[in-house]
């Protein structure tokens, strides 16, 4: 069933409560999703992407409960990703020679996944546009690496539409649609977890693609994203946001992040917050267990923060392996302008602490010179000795 978005723009997606995970179990999804696409019904017919496999016979049977396939005029792919493209093999059964309007590593990319180069594709670039009748044009932008070198969005001049497709994005079910109607709090915990977790590598890329949109001089009354809630109030917010979040941003906040075996660093890690908080009361201080909390939460709380302290006894002569994991996906994320301290404990050989610093550095953060390494238990004197990292990140 088609939703109406404005005028002759309507949303026929799917909103999916019960999604748990997504890019196989790399993303957390907290609160559902939604797969977004659109219907315009002007001069010309034309759908702009699909959903993903799972729904593609019901996206297909919604479809044509509104419009008769032969009369779509051409599909718009705006990314290949399989939760855009996903129901198009299905799709293209009943429509086999329907254009498809796509960047060109589109056409790699959906190729490669379905294996139908006979498909009708049409290639378009930044600036190109195509008429959809009664005065109104589709005009394409590029956004190559935002997330992945096929990514585009379209924008529908008359209505002054944006689709953005995984730019400006959430993994949140909002039934209502709209933004306006959404819990503010989790829609916008959602977002900067959107981009702190896929976005945020392409950083330097966001900012020169924020202002090449807005050099074009186009009007947006509404971002249409292809996950969660769509901009129709003051849509220009996410933009702003994203240019802040794009910055190497930060708050008043450290984040401490640590895993133990038996609680020797897990005592440390809860020492620091409390010379944290007594030296500075202002900085807000975040303490997560690595095993104990999904680590897309705690990249978002990292992503906030302007230094973390990062904790792990020493095993096998190295770190713990969920730490080490976690490490990996960190440094994949490519935060810049922070600072790290590093802890824990040992019992026998003691690398952890200088593997810890090792990794950190080579992450991109910079690592204070306090440290605490702790053969066995930490004593009082252990716990208090925390304070000179607290000195450290706190300056």
């Amino acid at each position: 069933m088609k939703r109406l978005v404005k005028n002759n723009v309507s949303w026929i997606g799917k909103i999916d409560w019960e999604l748990k995970k997504f890019h196989g179990d790399d993303y957390s999804v907290n609160h559902g999703s939604s797969q977004n696409a659109y219907l315009i019904e002007e001069g010309k017919t034309v759908l702009i992407d699909t959903i993903w496999k799972p729904y593609d016979k019901q996206f297909r049977e919604n479809l044509e409960k509104e419009i008769n396939l032969d009369k779509l005029d051409f599909i718009v792919v705006n990314h290949g990703e399989v939760d855009h493209s996903g129901a198009l093999p299905y799709l293209m059964e009943k429509v086999p020679n329907l254009p498809i309007y796509c960047t060109a590593n589109a056409i790699k990319s959906l190729v490669g996944q379905y294996h139908h180069p006979e498909w009708n594709f049409k290639v378009v670039k930044t600036g190109d546009s195509v008429d959809i009748g009664n005065g109104k044009q589709l005009v394409f932008v590029e956004m190559r690496m935002l997330h992945w070198p096929d990514s585009m969005a379209t924008y529908l001049t008359g209505d002054n539409i944006l689709f953005s497709n995984d730019a400006f994005g959430q993994h949140y079910a909002v039934e209502e649609l709209f933004n306006d109607k959404a819990d503010q709090c989790l829609l916008w915990n959602e977002a900067m977890k959107y981009y702190a977790n896929i976005l945020n590598p392409f950083s330097p890329l966001v900012a020169r693609k924020i202002e090449e949109i807005v050099a074009l001089n186009l009007p947006i009354d509404i971002i249409a994203p292809s996950h969660g809630a769509i901009w129709r109030d003051d849509p220009l917010q996410i933009v702003n946001a994203y240019a802040a979040w794009a910055d190497s941003y930060q708050e008043n906040q450290i984040t401490i992040v640590y895993d133990t075996m038996w609680d020797g660093t897990k005592q440390l890690a809860h020492a620091l917050a409390g010379e944290i908080h007594a030296l500075d009361g202002d900085t807000v201080v975040k303490v997560f267990s690595i095993s104990q909390t999904n680590k897309n939460d705690i990249m978002t709380e990292v992503f906030k923060s302007k230094a973390i302290a990062l904790g792990s006894p020493t095993v096998g002569k190295s770190i713990l392996s969920s730490v080490s994991g976690w490490l990996h996906f960190l440094s994949e994320l490519q935060f810049k302008k922070k600072q790290a301290a590093v802890f824990g404990c040992y019992g026998w050989s003691g690398e952890g602490v200088g593997i810890l610093r090792e990794e950190l550095s080579k992450a991109g953060f910079a690592v204070v010179e306090p440290e605490m390494k702790v053969n066995w238990n930490p004593t009082e004197e252990h716990l208090s000795g925390m304070k000179g990292i607290a000195e450290a990140l706190c300056t």
